[in-house]
């Protein structure tokens, strides 16, 4: 009998394999990383060129029904990604956002965002706070 993971057992995988995309494609990620909004983003990458990516795991179906703090993340990053598990019908995402398959081991893009550049302040206030929040972690341990 083919044994099923439970949700939190999903995002965790799914978080893990999207969190290594980001490594493969030269990003720094930060999981649940705090906006100022108070909202916490699953993960938050850093790339080389400054470029913010906020990446929401949806674990299910009723995960992304009841979920809907994902709109708020657009104004803190410069592409918004879903990433969801094989399987996951993705029809059902919203068009227009990014999609990424992933499972422990990694993941794969699927549909490219539309780049949404932030503006020069807004870039800088989010790049210190990662930065921030990157270093505390780094001391917390």
């Amino acid at each position: 009998m083919a044994e099923t993971n439970t949700r939190p057992e999903i995002t965790l995988q799914v978080t893990r394999g999207a969190g290594r995309l980001c490594l493969d494609l030269g990003y720094a990620p930060i999981f649940e990383f705090t906006l100022k909004t108070g909202r916490r983003a699953d993960i938050c990458a850093l790339g080389p060129k400054g470029e913010i990516i906020i990446i929401e795991v949806k674990s299910s179906i009723e995960d992304f029904k009841t979920d809907n703090k994902w709109h708020e993340y657009a104004d803190y990053c410069d592409q918004f990604y879903f990433a969801v598990a094989l399987g996951f019908p993705i029809d059902f995402l919203p068009q227009g956002q990014g999609i990424i398959i992933a499972d422990e081991f990694g993941a794969q893009i699927l549909h490219e965002p539309p780049a949404m550049p932030l503006n020069t302040a807004r870039r800088k206030a989010v790049t210190l706070k990662f930065a921030r929040h990157a270093a505390m972690r780094g001391i917390a341990t």
